[in-house]
């Protein structure tokens, strides 16, 4: 049995193809800049050769398209067939309150993903056409959906309600729904491995930093709070969101500095963050990092603005929890940045918190502990692996055999 993850972005199309050899990778491909000039497509099968190669490449279907030819070409492939593949898993960010697990795509499915198309308006649109991209190149497997949003499903009514009136909920459904969710279920399932317990004994914190950035409260292996609400524009500092603000400013903005609703959007979203922080120049951390080593003050500021506000969720997230046992870093900068690591934990020793500074720069591809041997709070840093996560996801729905499963799926068992 071979399963295919597909993440289908606006731009991008990554490409994973597991092996009936549990967790084997068989083979990889992205392309990147579709519909643009320079559209790259790299491919890498197991004992061949790594392609790089531009190509004319229009949308999310010829880009499915081009990566299963690859699958299946006698010199580059490592499929005979592309009747092999068994089942193609896709990651789909907003599955709101009624895609709450994962489930085989139907009519129904498509649907409800469409339904939230003006929740995610960037990602749920090519998020649906990689599906359909799939259903034509592997008509015979068995599509999956995984929602981001589903780890989120478990957060209590006082987490996710906003103090708003009754009826938006109602009518319209804001709520926080929480976003990284298959990154936050990933990690913190691989912390309990790591810490020798099972989900259900701990409390952890997962820390998912990367251009987009969101923290999660995991009691039990369910998700209690996490910072993204509504959109993934709210909670911590990002490389161009702002993050949590005063919904005020918005209007001030629109009222004295005659922006309209667009302009409002793009400035939250694409120009504020580290990038507005840094002066407009910098959305990048390690740029801003080798500038604030330069004596840059606007980005010295910029980088204690962003730590700042993960201390300032781990310590909410820690009383929200009664304590924790854990707290887990994870993706592009939270994997990579012994800096930021540190200093959002600064000065947090009256918790139980203390980094060791060697753990801490020690760099390493694998789940490993940085917090000094006496710190009653484990931190840990742990790479996420949400093709994995996904791959695992979809075996369970295969397994269960329906996609009207007979139990949740949200937190079943990491397969591959």
């Amino acid at each position: 049995m071979h399963i295919i993850v597909v993440n289908a972005g606006s731009s991008s199309v990554k490409f994973t193809c597991f092996g009936p050899t549990a967790g084997s990778i068989m083979a990889t491909g992205t392309v990147e800049r579709i519909g643009r000039n320079g559209t790259l497509l790299h491919f890498k099968a197991a004992g061949r050769e790594f392609i790089e190669k531009q190509v004319n490449i229009e949308n999310t279907a010829e880009a499915v398209a081009i990566l299963s030819r690859h699958l299946v070409d006698p010199q580059t492939g490592c499929l005979n067939s592309l009747e092999e593949v068994h089942a193609v898993g896709h990651r789909v960010v907003h599955g709101g309150e009624k895609l709450n697990q994962p489930m085989v795509v139907d009519a129904a499915v498509k649907e409800i993903i469409r339904e939230y198309f003006d929740l995610a308006p960037l990602h749920n649109p090519p998020n649906l056409e990689g599906i359909e991209a799939a259903e034509a190149a592997f008509p015979k497997a068995i599509q999956v959906g995984i929602f981001d949003t589903a780890f989120h499903n478990t957060i209590p009514a006082h987490a996710f309600m906003y103090a708003l009136p009754l009826n938006l909920y109602r009518e319209d459904k804001i709520r926080r729904y929480g976003f990284h969710g298959i990154s936050h279920q990933n990690v913190s399932r691989a912390a309990s491995e790591f810490l020798g317990h099972a989900p259900e004994e701990l409390n952890l914190i997962t820390c998912h930093l990367g251009n987009g950035c969101s923290i999660t409260a995991v009691r039990g292996g369910r998700s209690l709070d996490t910072s993204m609400g509504f959109t993934p524009l709210e909670g911590l500092v990002m490389g161009t969101r702002c993050g949590d603000l005063d919904p005020a400013i918005a209007l001030y903005l629109m009222e004295h500095k005659g922006l309209t609703l667009s302009q409002v959007g793009d400035l939250l979203n694409k120009k504020s963050g580290l990038l507005g922080l840094s002066g407009g120049k910098l959305s990048d951390l390690r740029d801003i990092v080798d500038a604030m080593e330069q004596g840059d003050d606007r980005a010295r500021n910029a980088l204690d603005v962003f730590c700042y506000r993960i201390k300032k969720y781990i310590g909410a997230y820690m009383a929200a929890m009664g304590g924790v046992d854990a707290i887990v870093f994870t993706a592009g900068i939270g994997e990579n940045s012994p800096l930021i690591r540190e200093k959002a934990l600064s000065g947090l020793r009256r918790l139980g918190i203390t980094v060791d500074h060697d753990r801490n720069q020690a760099r390493s591809s694998k789940p490993r502990e940085i917090s000094a041997p006496d710190s009653p709070v484990k931190v840990l840093v742990v790479p996420t692996r949400e093709e994995r996560e996904i791959a695992g996801q979809v075996m369970a729905v295969l397994e269960a055999g329906s996609s009207k499963m007979r139990k949740s799926l949200t937190n079943a068992p990491f397969i591959l």
